[in-house]
């Protein structure tokens, strides 16, 4: 269960990394057996790297209570997807609906989040996805997340770890699954592109109101999307074949006044399941509010570990605490610290995501013995130079 601090006192620091040490802690490793450490030993370092964006290496080379970096590794790789993931998920569950009311319906985001990765796979191909180039590379591992869309209470609802040699498909039917058991309602599903799959929109529909973009692919779309003037109307997937789907198509036609230097018309279709009443203007309005997507993912990388290994399990444990932390400071900055007001809570401008790092950093940099002073070279200035100078 999560502890909040009580609300008629004031928030600490302190009470900051208490909290972000529970909810961490619970994450399952099973460690070195014989091993006097346990997992909150691990954890620290994680956390301590996470915020400070630093590696486990760093970590340990600068603190005198904590394990040697060999050590925290080998503790890493121990970790089991299914276990880890089950319980990441729950975490997510729990962190959520202790501020998310559960009788108001919710407008959720899924979306696919690329961790570009340089080298070569731990142990099989399937553990690396392509990409466009980022980086200097075309390959990453690849999470499906699923996110409240809210400006106050953006948390992330579910997430799970996507292979090359599985049907992309399989893990958004995951996530959405994890997704369909929150009690509250989904008032609206948004996805880009990249879920413009017949599976993947069977699934959402069945879930709540879709919006997802199409892909201009085919003769038969690339007739529909061949206007000049918005209108509603419907289109066959695989037309005439036992995976036959149909589904309202919203084609909205707008134009680029100058915009970022643009001109002309723009033509976009849109997957408007249980919309087709709605005009395709209306479609496109819904569909814009996936926007605050970018806002949480930058949140989310500035608080990510730094790491060269190439065990992908350990990249998704970083990856996890990352997601972790910016759903404990949403629920802390709502639940704990925001006041309330007609019409919801002031959310405070001063605790943001970055002092909330800041303020975790600060605590673990006492309790794990942050070492202040470097060994001095015993030599100094060369006496040749310290006679030129004078």
């Amino acid at each position: 269960m999560l502890e909040l601090p009580e609300p008629d006192g004031v928030l600490s620091a302190a009470d900051v990394k208490d909290v972000a040490a529970d909810v961490i802690g619970q994450l399952p490793i099973r460690g070195i057996e014989g091993s006097p450490l346990d997992s909150d030993d691990i954890w620290s370092v994680v956390t301590m790297a996470n915020v400070n964006r630093s590696s486990v290496w760093e970590v340990t080379s600068q603190t005198d209570d904590t394990p040697c970096d060999d050590t925290v590794m080998d503790w890493l790789h121990t970790l089991q997807r299914e276990k880890l993931e089950m319980a990441t998920n729950l975490l997510f569950r729990h962190l959520a609906m202790t501020i998310l009311d559960p009788d108001r319906s919710r407008i959720v985001s899924i979306d696919f989040v690329d961790n570009p990765y340089h080298g070569s796979p731990n142990e099989d191909s399937g553990e690396l996805c392509k990409t466009t180039p980022t980086d200097g590379t075309t390959t990453c591992h690849r999470y499906c997340t699923a996110y409240v869309v809210s400006n106050g209470k953006p948390v992330t609802l579910a997430l799970t770890y996507v292979r090359s040699d599985e049907k992309e498909a399989d893990a958004v039917e995951r996530v959405l699954d994890r997704v369909g058991a929150f009690p509250f309602e989904i008032d609206l599903l948004l996805a880009d592109r990249g879920f413009y799959n017949e599976r993947v929109i069977r699934r959402a529909r069945d879930l709540a109101t879709t919006v997802i973009p199409v892909q201009k692919k085919g003769e038969r779309m690339k007739d529909k999307l061949a206007t000049h003037c918005s209108y509603m109307t419907s289109y066959r997937m695989y037309k005439d074949s036992e995976r036959e789907l149909r589904f309202p198509l919203a084609v909205s036609v707008s134009y680029q006044n100058g915009d970022r230097g643009k001109h002309g018309e723009v033509v976009r279709g849109y997957v408007a399941c249980d919309l087709g009443d709605r005009t395709p203007t209306q479609v496109e309005r819904r569909y814009r509010k996936r926007s605050a997507i970018e806002t949480s993912y930058r949140l989310f990388r500035q608080a990510r570990a730094t790491t060269t290994t190439q065990d992908p399990l350990v990249r998704f444990a970083f990856v996890i605490v990352s997601f972790l932390l910016e759903n404990l400071w949403l629920v802390l900055r709502w639940a704990v610290v925001a006041r309330p007001q007609r019409g919801g809570r002031d959310l405070p401008e001063q605790f943001t995501f970055t002092t909330f790092c800041d303020w975790i950093r600060h605590e673990l940099e006492a309790e794990l013995g942050r070492r202040w002073e470097i060994e001095m070279n015993g030599v100094g200035v060369p006496d040749a130079y310290a006679s030129a100078a004078g």
